[in-house]
């Protein structure tokens, strides 16, 4: 995947707004105008902050589902995308927690968004939900379907999980780019706001070959310069939130400061390669 095509940016920066609990979700409070408001904020502090892209995510309906998630769940995000769209101009992405690609590629295709973020691709991982088995074939199938050009982001022995069928990292970034043909991989720590470790990172870069590498967790103002020198852009959410916590809205001031550490590492990543061009 050429990401300076898709994020006008060799090395994107993308943020995520987390939608307060959805309708049928168990923290539901009954006020999807307040849902949408908070979405509209974050989306719009995101982007005025300097930002490359934007995913929208379910998370605050947890528990989650393994796998379909509720119609309701479906409209909800689709309102929530189409009116996003209207509102900022950075590319759009979807991710529907906790393992619903084919919903989310069919809201990406209806609403013009550019990509979606799939936990599980290929294999089966353990997960607090039970067995989430990836499906790489059904949703190549229903993306050639749609005639949809959405691309596909996705985590390699994602957090909060365990893998049962790959024996190890190198194996599950090859089954994923290989023949699970992501058009990008993800690699993050073990949970919600762990940083990935840098070995791990450069094994992922040895073994990805053209395949783009990002961060999914734990990437701050502080490690971003380093994390870009091997991987080739980051998804950032807590750390762009108020006092760095979950549960806080997108604060404007973290994402410019994140930006400006982001725009610094790249210089630097880019003076090497010309070093060793």
């Amino acid at each position: 995947m050429d990401l300076k095509h898709l994020f006008q940016t060799e090395n994107p920066i993308l943020g995520v707004v987390h939608l307060l609990p959805l309708p049928t979700s168990a923290r539901w409070g009954g006020d999807f105008r307040q849902v949408m408001d908070r979405a509209e904020q974050e989306a719009t502090a995101l982007a005025a902050g300097g930002i490359d892209g934007i995913i929208i995510e379910n998370f605050f309906d947890a528990p989650f589902t393994k796998d379909r998630v509720d119609p309701a769940t479906i409209s909800a995000m689709t309102l929530i995308m189409d009116r996003l769209a209207g509102l900022v101009t950075v590319p759009l992405g979807i991710n529907v927690l906790r393992n619903d690609a084919k919903s989310a590629m069919a809201i990406a295709a209806c609403t013009g968004a550019k990509f979606i973020r799939v936990n599980v691709l290929t294999g089966v991982m353990a997960t607090d939900q039970g067995l989430i088995e990836g499906n790489a074939y059904e949703l190549l199938k229903y993306r050639r379907e749609l005639d949809a050009d959405v691309a596909i982001l996705a985590d390699v022995l994602v957090k909060h999980a365990h893998p049962i069928s790959t024996p190890n990292l190198t194996a599950a970034i090859h089954d994923t780019v290989e023949r699970g043909l992501a058009d990008a991989v993800i690699l993050s720590g073990w949970a919600t706001g762990q940083v990935p470790k840098m070995d791990d990172l450069k094994d992922a870069r040895a073994n990805a070959g053209d395949t783009p590498i990002l961060i999914g967790s734990g990437a701050t103002w502080e490690n971003i310069g380093n994390l870009l020198q091997v991987a080739d852009g980051a998804i950032v959410a807590s750390s762009l939130k108020r006092h760095g916590k979950l549960s806080e809205p997108i604060d404007p001031l973290r994402v410019s400061q994140f930006m400006e550490s982001a725009q610094q590492g790249i210089k630097i990543r880019q003076m090497r390669q010309k070093q060793f061009a």
